[in-house]
């Protein structure tokens, strides 16, 4: 995942990750709040589906949030999800589960 994480792009200006790929834009919107780096939308176009995508920019966030002494809060629950099921990667940064618990339907 290093190389593709490489290949987003930041806006902090828009609050959105990007990664272009065949002329098709996937992002994640988030949102700095203090010392909150809040995941609110992953949207990965149905086309570039099943590339590994959304985990790559999940990816270049915690590596944001790294940088830049964040904790992540996932409110969006694809991100939430990754998160869970990527625990070697999850680990790199701060995660507040219980702040984004409430916007995020229970799995099942």
């Amino acid at each position: 995942m290093g190389d593709a994480v490489s290949d987003v792009v930041d806006h902090p200006e828009q609050g959105r990750l990007e990664l272009t790929v065949d002329g098709q834009t996937a992002l994640l919107v988030y949102q700095v709040e203090g010392e909150y780096l809040v995941l609110v939308h992953t949207e990965v176009p149905e086309a570039l589906g099943g590339r590994g995508l959304g985990g790559v920019l999940v990816g270049a966030a915690i590596g944001r949030a790294v940088r830049d002494g964040l904790t992540i809060v996932p409110l969006c629950p694809f991100a939430r999800r990754w998160l869970q099921r990527h625990p070697d990667e999850a680990p790199r940064a701060s995660i507040d589960w219980e702040l984004g618990q409430d916007a995020v339907p229970p799995p099942g």
